[in-house]
C-alpha cells in the first residue's frame, strides 16, 4: 500500500521533478526536472531510490507536509535550511523516518537557493510523456502542472522492511561555488573580440529575474559584432543568449526550445548547479574550456558523485525521539501488562 504525504504549506517555487523530460524538444515541449541534479541524486540515494525517481524540489522557501496515510523515509539534500519532525530537528543529509500523522517541516534556504526532499519509492504522481517532472508554463506533469499549493494530497511509495536509514557528511558533497565554466558558442562569431572579453573578464550579478526557465544577469554590456538576432535554433540546458540589451540570459532546465538571439556560450554540465544554487544579487563569473576538458569535468564529476554514493553509511540508531505531545500515542506499559 502507498503512502500519501498531504500539502500544508508551500513555497511558490515547490515542484514534483525527476531527471527530466526527455526526447520531445523537436516538438516544443521543454525537458524540466531537477534544475540541482547531484543533490537531487543524493537525496534519492539516501532512500535506496533510482537516481530519477520523482522528488519535492524547493525554491528559496521550504514546505510543510503531512503524513496523512502510511508511514514515509525521507531525505533531504540541497540548500541548507532547518528540517524537523514533529519539531524534532533532522541533520542535514541524514534519511529519517515519519510516521502516519506526523508533519514535516523544511524551512526557508538559509543560503543557495534549492533543495530536493526524496521519498523512498519516489513520488507517484501520473507521467506526462514519460516524466512526472512538472512545466508550470505549459501546465503538464507534477500533481496538475503546477507548483505543490495547500490541501493536494502526494501519492508517494511506502518504505522497505525494515527500514535502512542512511547519513551522508555533507562536507562529501560537491561546491556549487567558483567560476562557472562554458564552452564558447554556437554563435560567438556573431560578438567583437572585446564582447567576447567582456563576458569573459567581467562580474556579473543576478538579477531578481531568476526561475526555473532562466536568469538575467546584470553587468558590463556585451558588444555584438552586428545584428543580435539569427535565425530561431535549438536551445539546451545552460545556453548563453545575449539580446539587444548586451545583458547575458542563462537558459535552464524549464527553458524554451528555440530562440532568436545569438548564443555567446553554453555552460558545461557539471557547472549547472552553480548557476541553479545562485541567488539574487550573487555575482558570477564565467571561464571558457574547450569541448574536450568539458568532457573531462564531466567524468570527473561523475567519478565523485559515485564517490559520494560510497560514502553514504548506514545510521547506527534509526529512530527519532518522540516529542511530549505525542507520548500519549505509546503503550508505555505494554509489556509490563503483559507480563
Amino acid at each position: 500500500m502507498n503512502s500519501v504525504l498531504e500539502v500544508i504549506e508551500a513555497g511558490p517555487l515547490s515542484t514534483i521533478q525527476d531527471r527530466g523530460r526527455l526526447g520531445y524538444q523537436r516538438f516544443g515541449i521543454s525537458a524540466s526536472g531537477a534544475m540541482d541534479t547531484v543533490a537531487f541524486r543524493v537525496a534519492n540515494a539516501l532512500v535506496d531510490n533510482d537516481d530519477d525517481a520523482a522528488a519535492i524540489e524547493m525554491t528559496l522557501a521550504g514546505v510543510t507536509l503531512k503524513i496523512s496515510e502510511g508511514r514515509c523515509h525521507l531525505a533531504y539534500v540541497g540548500a541548507p535550511a532547518a528540517i524537523s519532525v514533529d519539531g524534532v530537528a533532522i541533520e542535514p543529509c541524514t534519511s529519517f523516518i515519519a510516521e502516519e500523522g506526523s508533519t514535516i517541516t523544511i524551512g526557508a534556504m538559509r543560503s543557495g537557493l534549492r533543495g530536493y526532499l526524496a521519498v523512498e519509492g519516489g513520488i507517484l504522481s501520473e507521467p506526462v510523456l514519460g516524466s512526472r517532472a512538472t512545466h508550470t508554463r505549459s501546465n503538464i506533469g507534477g500533481l496538475d502542472g503546477g507548483p505543490l499549493r495547500a490541501g493536494q494530497r502526494i501519492p508517494v511509495g511506502s518504505p522497505a522492511d525494515p527500514v535502512i536509514c542512511r547519513e551522508l557528511d555533507p562536507k562529501m558533497l560537491p561546491s556549487h561555488l567558483g567560476a562557472v565554466r562554458v564552452v564558447l558558442g554556437p554563435q560567438d562569431d556573431l560578438f567583437t573580440p572585446a564582447g567576447i572579453s567582456t563576458f569573459l573578464g567581467s562580474e556579473y550579478r543576478l538579477s531578481t529575474k531568476v526561475d526555473r526557465m532562466g536568469c538575467q544577469l546584470e553587468g558590463d554590456r556585451i558588444e555584438h559584432a552586428g545584428d543580435f538576432n539569427i535565425v530561431s535554433d535549438g536551445i539546451v540546458n545552460g545556453s548563453i543568449q545575449v539580446p539587444g540589451t548586451g545583458q547575458p540570459i542563462v537558459l535552464l532546465a524549464d527553458r524554451q526550445t528555440t530562440g532568436g538571439y545569438a548564443k555567446i556560450a553554453t555552460v558545461i554540465g557539471p557547472d549547472l548547479r552553480k548557476v541553479a544554487q545562485a541567488r539574487p544579487g550573487q555575482p558570477l563569473r564565467f571561464e571558457a574550456v574547450d569541448a574536450e576538458a568539458a568532457e573531462r569535468i564531466a567524468r570527473q564529476q561523475e567519478w565523485d558523485i559515485q564517490a559520494v554514493f560510497s560514502a553514504i553509511r548506514e545510521r547506527a540508531d534509526s529512530a527519532l525521539p518522540i516529542p511530549p505531545d505525542r507520548w500519549w500515542t505509546i503503550d508505555l506499559l505494554g509489556g509490563v501488562a503483559k507480563a
